[in-house]
């Protein structure tokens, strides 16, 4: 009984020392306010365009990913659905694609544009401010792009994330570079922190680095990280 006692409080210790217990505050209040009525064709104007990054690039990303058959992914801040698009038939009708967005409006559009175009393997999720309300132990993998920098409570959203990965599942990063001296005023305005930063996050949330592409975005960079 002493030693399930010393069990229980030595539990309770590592939760209050950890960043998870402590983060009750925002990280960055006020990120995501342009989400909450969002205009969607504007984003989409904004978001698929030639000229960003990720777009350019969707095909690199893809091969990257190296997405299966039967494979359950979860596109974390789907926005319009671009990704979510282009994974639906990698991974097949034995597959899903879980988009997921904190904004009803985008996962309207993407339900809309996937009864359109026939995507029957894509299922849409309202997320939390600090929850990807998914499915516990359900995905192999976790796509993160040009999204972590909205994450208001990051290490409550990674340790959500990392519940619903199953054994093994990974979790792929794409998020700007964001340099002092090198990058520009946007980015660094906007987002919050460098790579380093976003990295040892998700190493603290219960993820070890398995991969970086470099030289695969030009102002971006792509991490994988593998669920402990």
């Amino acid at each position: 009984m002493h030693g399930s006692l010393l069990s229980k409080l030595l539990v309770v210790f590592l939760i209050a020392g950890s960043p998870l217990f402590a983060q009750e505050k925002s990280v960055k209040p006020g990120i995501n306010k342009s989400f909450e009525t969002p205009d969607v064709p504007k984003f989409i104007e904004r978001f698929e365009r030639e000229g960003r990054d990720v777009f350019d690039h969707q095909k690199q990303i893809l091969a990257a990913l190296d997405l299966k058959q039967g494979m359950k992914v979860a596109d974390v801040g789907a926005g319009t659905g671009l990704f979510t698009r282009l994974f639906s038939p990698r991974v097949g009708s034995c597959g899903k694609v879980y988009a997921v967005d904190i904004s009803d409006e985008f996962v309207t559009h993407i339900q809309k544009t996937a009864k359109e175009q026939r995507l029957i393997n894509i299922e849409t999720v309202v997320c939390t401010p600090d929850s990807v309300e998914l499915p516990s132990n359900t995905v192999d993998l976790v796509f993160i792009c040009d999204t972590y920098h909205h994450f208001e409570y990051p290490y409550k959203t990674m340790r959500s994330i990392h519940q619903a990965l199953k054994q093994g599942g990974e979790v792929v990063l794409i998020d700007f570079q964001r340099v002092e001296g090198v990058s520009d005023e946007w980015t660094m305005g906007h987002v919050r922190a460098g790579q380093s930063v976003f990295t040892k996050e998700i190493l603290d949330s219960g993820f070890v680095q398995i991969d970086e592409k470099l030289d695969l975005l030009d102002e971006s960079y792509f991490v994988r990280f593998r669920k402990k």
